[in-house]
């Protein structure tokens, strides 16, 4: 009988009592005492993404009672929001390659093969980077 939950991302809210709950735990396994979190702590926590949901934030608050001393949480982990680029998001693999083969070729002057060439920085022989120039429309402007 499965049992599914949202992400921790799509359930901020839990955040203060999952958090609060770890903490207590953790701080009892350490011998420590921890008594306060900073809203400037717990805003950090619930604006985090979470992408390995409740082990992630358990680890992050178990490093952090570590390294607190005192009653008062400190966070050792920088958070950050991860950078959506929305722009990119749309794209096929196609399109990333044809740009990116595009990019070197205009940093090689277009040169294909040989030393120092579009086919030596990509990795390719020089056969294969032409099929897929061909395969990709790619021509010299």
């Amino acid at each position: 009988f499965p049992i599914t939950l949202p992400p921790l991302r799509e359930r901020r809210e839990d955040i203060p009592l999952l958090a609060n709950y770890f903490i207590d735990k953790i701080s009892k396994r350490l011998g420590k005492t921890i008594s306060l979190v900073p809203v400037n702590v717990m805003t950090a926590l619930q604006n985090y993404h979470w992408p390995g949901n409740i082990r992630e934030l358990e680890n992050v608050l178990e490093r952090a009672v570590i390294n607190s001393s005192g009653p008062k949480l400190h966070l050792v982990d920088e958070l950050k929001k991860p950078v959506k680029n929305l722009t990119q998001a749309n794209r096929t693999l196609a399109d990333v390659e044809r740009e990116y083969i595009m990019q070197v070729l205009a940093q090689t002057h277009w040169k294909v093969s040989g030393n120092h060439s579009a086919a030596e920085i990509l990795g390719l022989d020089r056969s294969t980077l032409r099929a897929r120039m061909h395969k990709l429309d790619i021509r010299k402007p």
